[in-house]
């Protein structure tokens, strides 16, 4: 029964007509460089037809086990190679780290290929820009493994908020997981998706001022555990100005005292709260609303969780592949209706524009209107 729950999921993501298209995939992955990402290769499994023509790696025994593991056809240790002999609908770029994004994701859209991308978007937004620029030239499209954007949680708090339930947004803050990485390191690898939800909910910022500090002092760069662009910070604070003088926060602080479900977003509204927990689906479960205005329980309101469907005895690999498989079926209509994937592009760089904006203002030392007209990085 729980098996057959997930299967069932599974296969409600590929019932589609996009999803029932024979289509061919090359897989792109580095072992021991960003390695495979969080399931972007394994996540054809769900579509069965679908076929994944060949991996690449330059490390053998990476290669060998990722051709197992993908049922691929065929393997190469160039993935430029693999790209001009497979000429693939669509390749995977899987790898973690980020120091190999432009290439990779140029060399999929000079092949023609439509691209389903591990987060983040870019090292910093240079990058950014550059990519955005490749995929709009080849008229491919790229969706960005924001799983918050699949979550059947996200779309029922935003339907809830659509129908005014908690009333006018007041302001929205956030959290990152604040662990071992707490400040900027925490602010790149998981503040891109609260940054996401903050767009989700209340449309693109329109400016950002922000404190970073190092255990209380001034900015200290800091020296990341991957690849992922310039860091500084052990402390972060950033509010960002939206339209109708609607405020979103991030924070992130060292302070050896968090909690998994502090990461995450509150929703501050003029009749009530909802709290989301940045969770992959089919995690999520903790979401609730609290329909107060004081934003406090009693008088008889209390938290209520928000109802979505969601499978039982699921395991950890599964729900990277449930969570991506649901974007993926978005990628493929997203190409045969011509628009945008649900996490395109665009939307990838706006979370670099708004993290590199953190560092922006702390550097001088005010607010800064979105879009950034100081493309570079002060950390660079």
């Amino acid at each position: 029964m729980r098996r057959r729950d997930l299967l069932a999921l599974f296969a409600a993501a590929a019932s589609s007509p996009a999803a029932q298209k024979p289509r061919r995939v090359a897989v792109i992955g580095h072992t021991g460089r960003g390695d495979w990402g969080h399931g972007i290769d394994t996540v054809w499994s769900a579509f069965p037809a679908i076929e994944v023509v060949a991996v690449a790696d330059p490390d053998a025994a990476g290669r060998a086990k990722a051709q197992q593991r993908c049922r691929a056809a065929r393997s190469y240790a160039d993935y430029r190679e693999m790209l001009r002999t497979e000429k693939p609908d669509l390749v995977s770029i899987c790898p973690r780290h980020l120091d190999q994004r432009v290439e990779m994701l140029t060399a999929a859209a000079e092949a023609g290929a439509h691209v389903f991308q591990e987060k983040s978007f870019a090292k910093d937004l240079a990058d950014a820009d550059r990519m955005v620029q490749v995929v709009q030239d080849a008229g491919i499209k790229l969706q960005l493994a924001h799983q918050m954007r699949s979550s059947p949680y996200v779309k029922k708090v935003r339907e809830i908020v659509g129908a005014g339930e908690i009333g006018d947004i007041q302001e929205v803050r956030t959290r990152g997981k604040e662990d071992t990485r707490a400040g900027g390191e925490d602010l790149m690898v998981l503040g891109s998706h609260l940054m996401d939800v903050m767009r989700m909910l209340l449309g693109d910022p329109q400016s950002v001022v922000a404190h970073v500090t190092t255990k209380g002092g001034p900015m200290q760069p800091g020296t990341p555990r991957e690849p992922i662009g310039p860091i500084a910070g052990r402390e972060i604070a950033a509010m960002y100005a939206f339209d109708g003088g609607v405020h979103g926060y991030f924070s992130s602080k060292d302070s050896n005292q968090t909690h998994p479900l502090r990461f995450g977003t509150w929703i501050y509204g003029s009749r009530g709260v909802i709290y989301l927990p940045n969770a992959i689906y089919p995690g999520g479960g903790e979401t609730a609303v609290l329909r107060s205005a004081s934003w406090l329980p009693g008088d008889g309101a209390n938290w209520e969780p928000i109802q979505a469907d969601e499978p039982e005895g699921f395991s950890h690999a599964d729900r990277h592949i449930l969570a991506n498989a649901l974007l993926v079926a978005d990628l493929l209509e997203s190409i045969d209706q011509d628009r945008k994937p649900v996490c395109s592009e665009v939307d990838g760089r706006w979370t670099i524009e708004m993290i590199v904006g953190v560092y922006q203002s702390q550097a001088k030392g005010r607010e800064l209107r979105f879009p950034l007209e100081d493309r570079g990085h002060p950390l660079a």
